[in-house]
């Protein structure tokens, strides 16, 4: 039976008066991280909006430990902190919960240091496509075409693809999720802390600010992502690959909504002419191609 919204803790681990933007995709991450896994967690945040949003020192808007790290060391001090756990004989879920540049770019050797040693942690990368906290720059996940401050005219290069990279190392655990469908989410963390080893979690983040849409509608563009099969919802289980969420039910190409209807909703596609729209409609295409293989 699957998991219910009923059944959630009511416990919240993330405060009000946190100083995230209307609308954030990593303070809702946070949040769904605490209904998760509850109060037996150590959260490891590398430079990021996820460090902003806990507060001003020496308070703080999260009530579980954390210790904020420079960009790169996020999946080494979390291995270091995870020997000596293990050392003390103590069961806690050390959790990195890094944005796509402490992920794919800045922090990319050390996770993929981790997931050849095998460390036992769950790293979570929120996707928002871009260094949102630091001006809206680009980055290794901002897609063909999006608009930002260092591509005014949009991006000439494709997403990098760090969920394959990180299930190409053979790690017990890879899986998408999206802000827009929670349970999915909690779901795969509740899964992966069970496991020994490293565990991935690319979680879609869909940013207001830096995407240039409306702050309330933040779960009606993730839902849009997915609807439109433009992220896809799977997860990798010891290699078992399998379609997760509404993802199940959008292998035939005419079950899915019209890529167009993503792209419209946000300003950072507002510039695309014809050519770029189709050539990002066949990239999600040639995405699901190689979907069906799998």
């Amino acid at each position: 039976m699957s998991l219910q919204i009923k059944e959630l803790d009511r416990k919240e681990y993330l405060l009000p008066g946190h100083t995230a933007c209307p609308g954030c995709p990593a303070a809702m991450g946070l949040r769904l991280l605490g209904k998760a896994l509850g109060s037996n967690i150590i959260l490891v945040i590398p430079a990021s909006c996820a460090t902003i949003i806990q507060g001003a020192f020496p308070k703080t808007s999260l009530t579980v430990p954390v210790i904020n790290v420079p960009f790169a060391s996020s999946a080494a001090i979390a291995s270091g902190i995870n020997g000596a756990l293990g050392l003390q004989h103590k069961d806690v879920n050390v959790v990195v919960f890094a944005g796509d540049g402490g992920t794919g770019d800045i922090g990319l050797q050390a996770l993929s240091g981790a997931a050849e040693r095998g460390e036992n942690i769950l790293f979570i990368c929120y996707d928002n496509e871009g260094y949102e906290n630091t001006g809206i720059q680009r980055s290794c996940s901002t897609p063909y075409g999006a608009w930002t401050t260092t591509t005014i005219k949009g991006k000439q290069e494709k997403r990098k693809d760090i969920p394959s990279i990180i299930a190409a190392h053979g790690v017990p655990y890879v899986a998408t999720a999206s802000v827009s469908y929670p349970l999915d989410f909690i779901e795969k963390v509740r899964k992966s802390s069970k496991m020994k080893g490293l565990k991935y979690i690319h979680l879609h983040a869909p940013c207001p600010t830096g995407w240039r849409f409306p702050s309330e509608k933040t779960i009606e563009v993730g839902k849009l992502a997915v609807l439109t099969g433009t992220w896809i919802l799977f997860e990798i289980e010891y290699g078992s690959f399998r379609l997760t969420g509404p993802s199940r039910f959008l292998l035939d190409k005419g079950k899915r909504r019209p890529v167009e209807e993503y792209l419209k909703a946000q300003g950072r596609f507002k510039h695309l002419n014809s050519e770029m729209i189709k050539r990002i409609v066949e990239e999600v295409e040639s995405k699901w191609v190689e979907i069906k293989r799998l």
